[in-house]
């Protein structure tokens, strides 16, 4: 759905709850009209459209389309209605549940959102769960994973381009040592990947490679 676009004339909020309303209705569900909608709005659009079904039909729009659609549609269609953060807690907490090490959406959320974006997610995820984040990757992840995981999580890094090159000269020092004696779970390891903004650590990355002739990435 995310390939698809927006049109250049949106139709007013309210024409869309009634399309969305007039779907429902009958035997059978209009998937095509849902899609015709929803598929072809915005996050900002998708939110008015929650809003306002609510205040007109007395039902949350979510729930609506839970009881008139099922299986691998249904979860697509509520996942792209979601704001963002909503959809990050959602994605989060089924991946943390059901944790395997090759699961991809908890580590994409806890390392390549903006500190802004996860912090969203976390507090989309205690809305929604009336749990932390942090609590539920910690009971659920495991080994060295959880290590890295729980702090990432819980972290609001800078997110300004200003380093410190002495430092990340250091700190590189310090990779390469506990890479060396393959320490890759040493509490130092942890602390510089886990609290240093993103440019301080392609600043790192980048001194390793002067210092050592190797990419970070193809020695780990």
């Amino acid at each position: 759905m995310a390939t698809l676009t927006v049109p250049a004339s949106v139709p007013p909020v309210a024409e869309d709850c009634e399309q969305l309303h007039k779907a429902f209705e009958g035997w059978g569900t209009n998937e095509k009209l849902i899609i015709s909608v929803l598929a072809h709005r915005d996050a900002a659009h998708r939110r008015a459209i929650r809003r306002a079904y609510a205040e007109k039909y007395g039902k949350e729009l979510l729930r609506a389309l839970g009881d008139e659609i099922h299986g691998k549609f249904e979860r697509a269609v509520i996942l792209w209605t979601l704001d963002p953060a909503e959809r990050d807690a959602v994605l989060a907490s089924e991946e943390a549940k059901k944790w395997h090490p090759g699961g991809r959406a908890l580590v994409e959320i806890a390392c390549a959102r903006t500190p802004a974006q996860l912090f969203a997610a976390r507090q989309a995820y205690h809305d929604r769960f009336k749990r932390s984040l942090e609590e539920d990757v910690a009971a659920h992840v495991t080994g060295d994973f959880r290590k890295l995981l729980v702090p990432l999580v819980s972290a609001y890094r800078y997110d300004g381009p200003e380093v410190n090159t002495s430092l990340a000269h250091s700190e590189a020092k310090i990779l390469h040592e506990n890479i060396h004696k393959k320490a890759y779970s040493d509490e130092e390891v942890i602390r510089i990947l886990t609290t240093r903004s993103k440019a301080q650590l392609l600043a790192t990355f980048n001194s390793y490679k002067d210092q050592f002739d190797h990419p970070i990435n193809k020695i780990l």
